[in-house]
């Protein structure tokens, strides 16, 4: 006898997938459209099919390009630091020590604050004139005159990459501790007995052990870099001289100059390219967990 299929489960969760298609899918279907036509809300009269000509002057565009370059460097060096100095977190949170709960707490401050308080926030900090950074230098004599971070084309870059690091390092320690704590300790007394060290007991057991952990924290962390425009924006909004701009900064200031469809265009091309790092990341995954 054939068991009837209940359709209990699927209205459970067709609440979900109805918002998830309205917040997520039907602007990606709009982005696309938009992507293909000369839209450009300063000419509204002049909104029409235009083929490839956006992604063709997007190739040919420097700035594209520019752009495409920090958002690497951004993602590299952003990500990199925020999972190593996570991860170090994470091993020192997961010991016992007096007032544990309280450090967790207040360690997770960065991860809760919201973006555009952060880039104001660090805004202040690196300004030139009152800025506590500069302050602090002086005062440990590291400088003799106050430097404009944020206001230099060979310091604007890094700073806001100071602050994303900030930002995410909570983050990964969070992710991570999760993943050690469900590490049985019995394996690390087994190495113990066998005279382990502090390095062979964290590449023997603690990386393996929450290896799969690792990799999608790693690539969740990516994509949201990678999309990331409210930090840098608050902070330099891409310049000066567009140092500190990456990918969708600029598709962000583009769509504020209400040139949609050139900014869909670039939109479209940043997710092919975060596509073409996950899905092979996803790939090797999947390939690991089988094997």
């Amino acid at each position: 006898m054939v068991k009837k299929k209940s359709i209990y489960p699927y209205l459970l969760v067709a609440p979900a997938l109805i918002i998830i298609l309205c917040v997520v899918f039907v602007p990606v279907i709009n982005a696309i459209g938009m992507s293909f036509q000369s839209y450009d809300l300063r000419r509204p009269k002049e909104i029409a099919f235009c083929g490839l000509e956006n992604y063709i002057t997007v190739f040919k565009d420097k700035l594209f390009w520019k752009a495409l370059w920090k958002t690497i460097l951004w993602v590299v060096f952003g990500v990199g630091f925020q999972f190593v100095f996570g991860f170090v977190l994470a091993l020192l949170l997961k010991k016992k020590f007096k007032g544990r709960g309280a450090v967790r707490a207040v360690s997770l401050i960065p991860w809760v604050t919201p973006g555009v308080l952060i880039g104001l926030m660090w805004r202040w900090m690196y300004d030139g004139n009152y800025g506590v950074i500069n302050d602090l230098l002086g005062k440990i004599h590291l400088l003799d005159k106050n430097i404009p971070f944020l206001s230099q084309t060979n310091t604007a870059f890094p700073a806001v990459i100071i602050t994303i690091i900030w930002q995410g390092i909570p983050f990964f320690a969070l992710m991570i501790l999760a993943g050690l704590q469900g590490i049985p300790e019995e394996l690390y007394e087994a190495a113990d007995v066998d005279g382990a060290t502090g390095f062979q007991k964290l590449f023997k057991i603690t990386i393996p052990s929450i290896k799969n952990t690792l990799f999608v924290t790693t690539l969740l962390r990516v994509i949201w870099v990678a999309n990331s425009v409210d930090v840098i924006f608050n902070m330099t909004e891409g310049g000066p001289a567009y140092s500190s701009q990456t990918l969708s900064v600029y598709v962000f200031n583009k769509a504020q100059a209400l040139d949609l469809g050139y900014s869909s265009a670039m939109a479209i091309l940043l997710t092919l390219v975060l596509c073409l790092v996950a899905i092979p990341y996803l790939i090797f995954t999947f390939r690991e967990e089988d094997s």
